[in-house]
């Protein structure tokens, strides 16, 4: 259970890291649209080689499709709503914020951030060890919003201290929501646990459509493409590797 907290944590460590870096440097955005969009092809090869393969193996073709398009229904439909108060730029460092965008960002990334870490902790479940794919994806997804959010907050007005204060929130949250994924979920079927990582596979897929790789494209152009290739193929090595 605290192996769960500790690989959770060190996900969401992510955003800490972006606030950091936004605090005490200005990264260039290009540089930001890159680590975007090689996470962006780790993730979906998380997606496609982890979640929905052994949810097929594990359930079937049709559990697994319901888990898959209600995961991608239920995120756009909180992720439109978030949309229309500025959490759309969660994954952005750009320049152009506006007065409320900073906190709906922020809980933009919570909406990332929780069940992110709840698949963490389910992936212990069935295995020894972690799931370095998602680990890695998860941590990749996680710094340019702790980038953007910290930039966005700072412009309103937040002092460092409560911009840090609000991203250690998100750290311990993403290290509790882990420890939770494990402790409920141990006793769990194996079918369940296969609705459960198809139902993350769809909410993963709608959100890397949705911000990563618009955003990702919008401040580094074509090269993105590459880029996530690259991050797909390495997903596809740490599957055969891990």
């Amino acid at each position: 259970m605290l192996l769960a907290a500790f690989w959770g944590g060190i996900a969401g460590s992510a955003v800490l890291l972006g606030c950091f870096t936004a605090l005490a440097f200005r990264i260039p955005k290009k540089w930001t649209a890159w680590i975007m969009a090689f996470g962006t092809g780790i993730l979906i090869g998380a997606v496609s080689f982890e979640l929905l393969i052994e949810a097929v193996e594990q359930s079937d073709l049709l559990v697994t499709s319901a888990g898959f398009i209600f995961g991608a229904a239920l995120f756009t439909g909180i992720n439109s709503f978030l949309a229309k108060k500025g959490g759309h730029e969660r994954k952005k460092s750009g320049d152009k914020k506006t007065k409320g965008v900073g906190m709906a960002i922020f809980l933009g990334t919570l909406l990332d951030a929780i069940p992110e870490s709840v698949l963490i902790g389910a992936s212990l479940i069935d295995h020894s060890k972690v799931s370095w794919l998602l680990v890695v994806a998860i941590f990749l997804s996680n710094f340019p919003e702790g980038l953007s959010s910290s930039i966005g907050l700072l412009r309103e007005g937040f002092s460092r201290r409560k911009i840090l204060g609000m991203w250690f929130s998100v750290f311990g949250i993403s290290a509790l929501a882990a420890f939770l994924g494990f402790l409920l979920l141990e006793n769990a079927s194996v079918a369940s646990l296969s609705l459960i990582g198809a139902f993350a596979g769809g909410a993963i897929m709608a959100m890397v459509a949705s911000t990563m790789l618009p955003e990702a494209h919008e401040d580094a152009g074509v090269a993105v493409g590459f880029i996530t290739s690259l991050g797909l193929l390495c997903s596809l090595l740490l599957t055969h590797l891990s």
